[in-house]
């Protein structure tokens, strides 16, 4: 069960890093959602949440070998 959060997270964090990329180059593409868009929103957003899934990630991942 463990593996497979540490996986969801880890496909989440790759997940918003290909969708900051693509925000870079066209911000319409993942803003599509707010009235304003520009890259410096697309970093905001989606450069918070690769470090906050790959935070959350490696304390799990961390917690998981001094527990188990």
């Amino acid at each position: 069960m463990l593996e497979a959060i540490l996986l969801l997270f880890l496909i989440l964090a790759w997940l918003s890093l290909l969708l900051l990329f693509a925000g870079l180059i066209r911000p319409v593409l993942v803003l599509w959602f707010l009235d304003r868009m520009n890259r410096l929103k697309v970093i905001k957003i989606y450069g918070l949440s690769v470090l906050l899934f790959i935070g959350i990630y490696v304390i799990i991942n961390l917690l998981s070998g001094i527990l188990f």
